[in-house]
């Protein structure tokens, strides 16, 4: 079996600095030329091969959402560090690009990208005209050349249908933000409120007066949204409603403590995400968890897939969650 020794002798670098390589040391400062020569001779070698990762460089990070996107959910910075801390343990170099800059940033040269965000279908145009090697996280805008790791949504929706009227409730509503479609700049019926829609007309259960939509993902938008419903509505509030994501069901909460209606005695309430806060709100939010890591985790296998094994078949990956179950239903 071959050493640390073995491969400093093979490579011509000290054992100390073969060892540090190895073991991705981010303080060490050695140029990109000695680590692949290490890298070779361990491979040769067969020195732990299963756990010798190669440094992957020239990939692309597409962060394709605005300040303004990130700071209203959380979901999304999240999603950025947590994949920022896989790329380094996997030794994969990110180069960030923003929206604002503009697709044509992207150079022509990368060795494929992760992208997060909306994009349009001259923007996936272009990048289908530079690499074949690319991954979408929480989308699948061009499922038929790229991949995509995506949380399970419409299940998490049908199974909070379920949960609910397991719980013995027949009048359910629902609250959530708009899809901005980049192609018609006009906003769009979510994937939640589709899925909504769907299985209550299939459960026979389906009341229009119920739903409540509009653009955002924030905590205004869903104070505003159960404003709304609670001026529109009065004593005919349904008596559970699904909201489409942490941040407006946190609004949501501010609403009905303000006017009054209590939860969940009067009002239940079910969510997705599990952001940091979901536990602390009052009453705690019960809400479906999304375990990030295992995304960006995918995320980053599947471009390595792509770029270092060669992979072409293109996949799409959804990843199931967790009902984390709390004090906001009955």
């Amino acid at each position: 079996m071959a050493t640390i020794k073995d491969i400093a002798e093979k490579s011509g670098y000290s054992t100390s600095t073969v060892s540090r390589v190895l073991n991705n040391d981010q303080s060490l400062s050695v140029s990109d030329e000695t680590r692949e020569k290490i890298y070779e001779a361990a491979e040769q070698l067969n020195y732990r091969r299963k756990t010798v990762r190669l440094l992957v460089k020239n990939i692309a990070f597409l962060y394709w959402l605005t300040d303004k996107e990130e700071l209203e959910d959380v979901y999304f910075k999240t999603m950025r560090i947590e994949l920022e801390k896989m790329a380094r343990l996997y030794n994969v170099e990110l180069i960030t690009y923003k929206i604002s800059d503009g697709i044509h940033q992207i150079p022509d040269h990368i060795e494929g990208f992760i992208a997060v965000g909306t994009f349009s279908e001259n923007e996936l145009a272009y990048l289908r005209s530079i690499t074949s090697n690319g991954v979408f996280l929480d989308t699948s805008p061009d499922p038929n050349h790229f991949d995509s790791v995506r949380p399970d949504l419409p299940q998490m929706t049908r199974r909070t249908i379920d949960f609910l009227l397991e719980k013995g409730h027949t009048e359910i509503g629902f609250i959530g933000g708009t899809y901005h479609n980049p192609n018609t700049d006009e906003d769009e019926m979510d994937l939640r409120e589709r899925v909504f829609r769907r299985y209550m007309v299939k459960k026979g259960l389906l009341n229009e007066q119920y739903i409540f939509h509009r653009r955002g993902f924030s905590v205004d938008t869903g104070y505003m949204l159960m404003k709304d419903a609670v001026e529109q509505l009065g004593d005919q509030l349904p008596s559970a409603f699904f909201i489409a994501a942490d941040p407006i069901a946190v609004g949501c909460l501010q609403a009905l403590n303000e006017h009054g209606i209590a939860i969940p005695n009067r009002v239940s309430i079910i969510s997705i995400n599990n952001i940091s806060v979901a536990k602390y709100v009052s009453p705690p939010l019960t809400t479906f968890h999304i375990d990030m890591k295992e995304i960006c985790k995918n995320g980053i296998q599947l471009l390595l897939e792509q770029v270092v094994e060669k992979r072409k078949l293109v996949k799409t990956l959804f990843i199931g969650s967790e009902l984390i179950v709390r004090k906001s239903t009955t």
